[in-house]
């Protein structure tokens, strides 16, 4: 989730900063700027609401078609990725539960496949800009941009996890961009919607994007050393992983390659941090 915007000027399907300009019996009322005052009803008032004050709100229409702030959260913003349950289908469409009063609504002609009651889908979250709805669509290229992704190897970016291919899993990159990992570099278990750091591995030719889920070299050793200081932490201080463990029970264990194990367990046992014991690894 991103991080409110603090303007004058409220987005309607985003969390915005507003001052509050006035109370009455009902609620306070905020100063969205070109779209108007808002209210935001008792109910979803802080208790140190005055007057003046400036408050986090989530805008969007309620059942009523009338704009309205709150201080619930939904599961995403306009603009982002997520991955929702369909709560029922009706003639208009299919409604997903977003963690507001009013569902979300997936028109039919927003929908890649026929949704189904009770299952989730990958959509994105937007606003239809006639009729100031807040909607969603399962049709994700349509979001995505066309033009060459300008990133460099290695690069931090974000992720969000969509469908699974021969090869391994397509993700979204900074909601921007299509990426893939492969699954020989996967060490984790994965689901559609999940939002996960990764990496620019490879930038290709054609302009298609590698991704990887932990950093090459140094850096990958680094991210995982805090991890496994942890996992002994949480495990009284001692494992009996060792260089001899099993790849695969390692993978399931730790969610890393047993290279990148070796590596971490080599490079803190340099730095007196762990010990090799008979039967295991030792934290000290």
């Amino acid at each position: 989730m991103t991080q409110d915007t603090i303007t004058n000027q409220a987005e309607i399907g985003k969390f915005n900063t507003l001052k509050v300009i006035a109370k009455t019996d009902n609620g306070a009322y905020l100063d969205a700027g070109d779209l108007g005052e808002i209210l935001l009803p008792n109910r979803f008032l802080p208790d140190d609401c005055e007057v003046d004050s400036l408050v986090s709100v989530f805008i969007y229409l309620d059942s009523a078609d009338r704009l309205i702030a709150t201080t619930e959260k939904p599961l995403a913003q306009v603009g982002e990725f997520v991955s929702l349950k369909v709560a029922q289908v009706n003639k208009m469409g299919a409604f997903l539960d977003w963690g507001l009063p009013k569902d979300l609504l997936v028109p039919y002609n927003q929908q890649h496949t026929k949704m189904e009651v009770g299952k989730y889908y990958l959509v994105r979250v937007f606003l239809d800009q006639r009729t100031e709805r807040i909607a969603a669509s399962s049709k994700l290229d349509k979001f995505i941009d066309v033009w060459p992704a300008e990133y460099t190897d290695g690069e931090e970016v974000s992720l969000t996890i969509a469908n699974k291919t021969d090869l391994g899993f397509k993700a979204i990159i900074n909601d921007l961009h299509w990426g893939l990992l492969y699954d020989n570099e996967i060490f984790q278990p994965l689901r559609v919607g999940r939002k996960i750091t990764g990496y620019i591995k490879k930038v290709r030719d054609d302009g298609r994007l590698d991704l990887i889920l932990t950093r090459g070299g140094k850096g990958k050793v680094i991210d995982f050393a805090d991890k496994f200081i942890r996992f002994l932490q949480d495990n009284d201080g001692f494992t009996t992983l060792n260089d001899k463990s099993n790849p695969e029970l390692i993978k399931r264990t730790l969610g890393v390659s047993k290279k990148t194990f070796k590596a971490t367990v080599g490079n803190l046992l340099k730095k007196g941090k762990v010990s090799i014991e008979k039967n295991g690894i030792k934290l000290l």
